[in-house]
């Protein structure tokens, strides 16, 4: 029996040609929370930007991939910084190899070192805000929970191999995001099912990038958006429809966890 619902936002939730969630699967997701089914966030966006759900009420939301996790809006249960050494080596490598963006993410606030046209392209598929540009030094004052950074797959290894503290998950060409070893979305959910409660069987997760994959694989029931690449799709027990074509619905009703007539 499914009790509780892990949603990525991006490209799951939310479309990138609309920016929002669709009425219908608006719909669906209080239907869920009607029925006692908890529905949870679990995304690699920071809490400060999750702006695109309307006035969805969620139970909580798994955040910057794992890193910080609330119950609620506002009780933070879990929280895990990149270490402070990693960040170290990233700023040493940038000033004294090669340079490229890099987005800041902290617990209430982000900033990047330096944009360019890619990060526009990025900033616009997401619908996200302009972003302070502040010096790399700025990113020894305070916590990093995650970094977003701006190279190509050719050049990760190579950068990667300077940040042994940390790992990459890619889920578009133009950018990866960093967070520290064993972090995932796998990894906030644990956190969030053992608060409440919940165990894997009776959890269903739906996704469509690359860093969902380990809430896929973790969760009792794993579905891939049909706007998933083939990879992603292979770590899935069902792939739903497009999130244009309304997925979540389609395969909420086909494990019927809501009717028919839902539609």
């Amino acid at each position: 029996m499914i009790k509780a619902i892990f949603f990525d936002i991006d490209g799951t939730l939310v479309s990138f040609r609309t920016h929002r969630v669709s009425v219908s699967v608006e719909k669906a997701i209080r239907q869920l929370r009607e029925n006692g089914i908890k529905v949870f966030v679990a995304t690699g966006r920071p809490f400060q930007v999750i702006d695109n759900l309307g006035d969805l009420e969620f139970d909580g939301y798994v955040t910057v991939n794992g890193s910080c996790c609330y119950i609620g809006r506002n009780t933070v249960i879990y929280r895990r910084e990149i270490p402070a050494v990693a960040i170290g080596h990233l700023i040493r490598y940038e000033e004294e190899q090669e340079s490229f963006p890099c987005i800041f993410v902290r617990e209430r606030d982000m900033f990047i070192n330096f944009k360019n046209d890619q990060v526009a392209e990025v900033l616009r598929l997401l619908n996200f805000p302009e972003l302070p540009v502040r010096e790399l030094k700025e990113a020894d004052k305070s916590g990093i929970f995650q970094l977003v950074a701006f190279f190509s797959v050719d050049q990760e290894k190579k950068i990667m191999e300077t940040l042994p503290e940390c790992e990459a998950t890619r889920w578009n060409a133009l950018f990866t995001d960093i967070v520290p070893v064993g972090g995932s979305k796998r990894i906030g959910m644990e956190q969030i099912m053992n608060y409440v409660g919940i165990r894997r069987e009776e959890v269903m997760a739906f996704g469509d990038g690359g860093n969902d994959i380990p809430m896929l694989d973790y969760a009792g029931i794993g579905v891939a958006m049909g706007n998933a690449s083939a990879e992603v799709q292979s770590h899935a027990d069902f792939v739903t429809r497009t999130v244009d074509e309304d997925g979540i619905l389609y395969a909420l009703i086909h494990f019927g966890l809501l009717p028919e007539d839902a539609k």
